[in-house]
């Protein structure tokens, strides 16, 4: 089984045990929600749909999108699971929220607040003894 690793450059800072997560953020200029679902697979992380509250300079809301109840634009991109998804965390960008089991955590929770020296962390697929 895999696990959901955090840290940077190979090096575990944290380990969940989440085989299912929503990433979400606040885009930094228009503070416009965004939200992905992934599954933690043996492959990678794979992305399973995307959610956008709204478009604003530099975030187009996809072609193939379909808007839900509530406003929320909803879509799927059929990409390969991802070895590596690497996140910028600065302290004027805001951080992201790590959602599992109906409930969000801000990533401040684990890792600190955003640093601007450590500006990005990265989430991969790990081994769940990790």
């Amino acid at each position: 089984m895999s696990s959901l690793c955090l840290g940077l450059a190979g090096v575990v800072w944290l380990s969940l045990p989440w085989p299912d997560f929503t990433l979400a953020w606040a885009h930094s200029v228009e503070k416009i929600r965004w939200e992905e679902d992934y599954r933690v697979t043996s492959s990678g992380l794979l992305l399973m749909k995307a959610r956008v509250r709204g478009a604003g300079a530099g975030m187009e809301i996809p072609d193939d999108a379909e808007r839900q109840e509530g406003g929320v634009w909803q879509y799927q991109r059929a990409l390969p699971p991802l070895h590596v998804l690497r996140l910028g965390r600065t302290p004027e960008a805001g951080d992201y929220d790590l959602c599992f089991e109906q409930q969000c955590h801000v990533l401040s929770k684990w890792l600190g607040p955003p640093q601007a020296a450590w500006p990005e962390v990265e989430l991969w697929a790990c081994a769940r003894d990790h």
